[in-house]
């Protein structure tokens, strides 16, 4: 199988040089990175060119990278049923400027596309219908990202009394402690409440 994807790699190499950033092999998968205005022009490559033949789209996801500049990473897999390969495809990207849909190439790209957008707030160009998929449509925040509070803003809950869902900001029932010791198996310098019964 190395000798296959060294083979697929050498072959890509050459192709695409000037459109790619790197291309590597990392445990037993080959992946590319390639600026973002290169991406449809490079995955219509990998779909007709008959040495690669990545005809399936798998997936689309975003990786959150908050410290980078470009805090983003979208990352396409591709398989190819005919050659028996697979590839992962990386772009890196901002919060403000939009990767090149590629629903024109891979039509099943247009919901990977909705979700990484509604997830993450990564922005594509040229999409259909570029809106919220999984969160409701009055959501605050992409809660994905590493930045979004782990509780989030606000709950959602059915009232009775009004018939309706309501929308609330969110309230913890307890302060927050500080669990800043070195080992779970370590207690914190401070006592908490109830402990008090096991010194005795």
């Amino acid at each position: 199988m190395d000798e296959v994807l060294q083979e697929l790699k050498q072959h890509l190499d050459e192709k695409l040089a000037s459109e790619m950033l790197s291309c590597t092999i990392a445990v037993g998968e080959l992946n590319l990175e390639i600026p973002a205005d290169q991406v449809v022009r490079v995955m219509k490559f990998l779909r007709e060119d008959s040495q690669c033949r990545f005809v399936c789209l798998i997936d689309i996801c975003g990786v959150d990278y908050p410290a980078r500049e470009k805090r983003f990473d979208v990352v396409y897999h591709l398989l190819s049923p005919r050659q028996n390969h697979r590839i992962r495809v990386l772009i890196a990207t901002d919060e403000v400027t939009p990767v090149p849909s590629l629903v024109s190439v891979y039509p099943a790209a247009e919901w990977f596309e909705r979700e990484a957008y509604d997830m993450y707030g990564i922005l594509f160009s040229d999409h259909p219908d570029l809106r919220r998929l999984l969160t409701d449509y009055g959501f605050d925040g992409h809660p994905l990202r590493k930045d979004f509070p782990v509780t989030g803003f606000v709950e959602v809950r059915y009232d009775d009394e009004q018939s309706r869902v309501v929308y609330e900001p969110v309230q913890l029932n307890q302060e927050m402690r500080n669990f800043d010791f070195m080992s779970p198996w370590e207690g914190p310098d401070y006592q908490i409440p109830g402990d008090e019964k096991a010194s005795e």
